[in-house]
């Protein structure tokens, strides 16, 4: 079964999750996506009826629009019952990195304000230890050079050996990418973070990070989509 198929089954698995009247955290990324379609074929049919999306991503609200999924402002939400999002990596105490796709910080102010969050993968992205796929830090584009000195030195101080630390550009490699809030993004190559904790606190505490993208204490539901199912487990 190929990845797109067990993104599939995980996306359809958190429909459960779902019920009528919700408000909705949607997540960003081709996992999330998948959800969001799903979704709009549950309204579709009348199977939900009253749900109302909050997006992390431009992308997302246009996916929403487009399958009929009803989207709300963030701060026209009186609150948010249930988030469902992917991720790049997810570790055995379900911690995350995220932000491959440049949406880290609309994606962790949603994910922080959901009473529940549930993060939806193939078997790809579990890990025994965070770090392979490089760590997202966004960051003001003010001396983003200094910023990424001292993310630098964080990353060392959290344990990484040699951290590799790229400015992420378009897709024509020269100019910056831009996130939906005009930030830049470090692309943080570590191998391994062997303290993903401590990294993500020394890297909230430099002056210029706008966010980090290792998501701590945040999901509480996991769903991975393998082959002939999905596994559903909770913390």
């Amino acid at each position: 079964m190929s990845a797109s198929e067990q993104k599939a089954l995980a996306a359809a698995a958190a429909l459960d999750f779902v019920e009528s009247g919700m408000i909705l955290g949607l997540g960003s990324g081709s996992t999330a996506e998948l959800f969001v379609a799903q979704l709009g074929e549950a309204l579709a049919s009348g199977a939900l009826e009253q749900i109302q999306g909050v997006p992390t991503s431009e992308n997302t609200a246009a996916l929403a629009r487009e399958v009929g999924v009803p989207l709300i402002p963030v701060d026209q939400a009186s609150r948010i019952d249930l988030t469902v999002d992917g991720a790049d990596e997810v570790d055995g105490r379900f911690r995350l990195i995220k932000g491959g796709g440049g949406c880290l910080l609309r994606e962790k102010i949603i994910a922080n304000a959901s009473d529940l969050m549930v993060v939806v993968v193939d078997e790809t992205k579990l890990v025994s230890d965070l770090g392979a796929f490089p760590l997202p830090v966004e960051v003001d584009p003010f001396a983003f050079t200094i910023t990424a000195k001292k993310v630098f030195d964080a990353l060392r101080a959290a344990g990484v050996k040699n951290p590799d630390i790229n400015l992420r550009r378009k897709g024509d490699g020269l100019d910056p990418f831009l996130t939906d809030g005009g930030n830049y993004i470090l692309d943080c190559a570590c191998g391994r973070l062997p303290d993903a904790d401590d990294a993500a606190e020394y890297l909230s505490e430099i002056p210029g990070v706008v966010e980090h993208g290792l998501f701590i204490d945040l999901a509480r539901v996991l769903i991975v989509g393998e082959d002939g199912g999905a596994r559903v487990m909770e913390l």
